[in-house]
């Protein structure tokens, strides 16, 4: 099973955030458990400002057993096809193409996702299964 992990669960963890480090922690080690996990080039370079090194933040990643895949033009398609949608529909300028190519590249090379943003994440990516919150 492979789970496509979203930034704010690793930043639970990274910081770490009082409120959600402990359980965005054991759904991390569940899903590591059950498979492998997976991360998007988007994920990787929104990591990138709490590390002071690559190597800190690659060595972090391998120690996780994180896969980091790269959106590739199937996957920007959707998310613009998404995007689309959500602008047209009114969607303020609260979400930006980023938070589209992760939801993409989590639908089309994972089997589920694992996020703490599951209501924006369902509204345009319903075909997505999602673990925890």
């Amino acid at each position: 099973m492979i789970t496509a992990v979203d930034t704010n669960v690793l930043l639970d963890i990274f910081l770490p955030d009082k409120k959600f480090a402990e359980e965005s922690g054991r759904l991390l080690k569940l899903a590591y458990n059950e498979g492998a996990l997976l991360i998007c080039d988007i994920v990787y370079a929104e990591l990138v400002p709490q590390f002071k090194k690559r190597s800190l933040l690659d060595g972090t990643l391998a120690t996780l057993n994180v896969t980091v895949s790269s959106v590739d033009l199937d996957i920007a398609f959707l998310a613009g096809e998404k995007w689309e949608l959500y602008r047209r529909s009114g969607g303020k300028k609260e979400r930006i193409i980023t938070d589209f190519l992760i939801g993409a590249h989590a639908m089309m090379k994972a089997d589920r996702f694992l996020t703490r943003d599951r209501g924006f994440y369902r509204s345009y990516f319903p075909e997505l299964k999602f673990l925890g919150y």
